[in-house]
């Protein structure tokens, strides 16, 4: 893993290890990838769900793999 892929890992957790504290599982998912969808711009999006494509998610937090799961859907039906 890059260090640029590292430091959108560890961001992308960090912002996922906020979200886990609600009891919803659903709504911190959601959380988590409407954060990622408003505030990064696109190119560190399409970088994090190519690291999720490619190597599984390598150092995602379940929580947060979801997440990049769904903006992965979200953006290919965007294409």
């Amino acid at each position: 893993m890059s260090n640029s892929t590292e430091h959108l890992v560890e961001m992308a957790n960090d912002i996922g290890a906020y979200f886990i504290t609600d009891k919803n599982h659903e709504r911190a998912r959601d959380g988590v990838r409407n954060h990622i969808e408003r505030f990064w711009e696109p190119r560190m999006r399409r970088k994090l769900v190519e690291h999720w494509q490619r190597a599984d998610g390598e150092g995602l937090s379940p929580l947060v793999a979801e997440a990049v799961k769904e903006l992965a859907a979200r953006m290919a039906a965007q294409v």
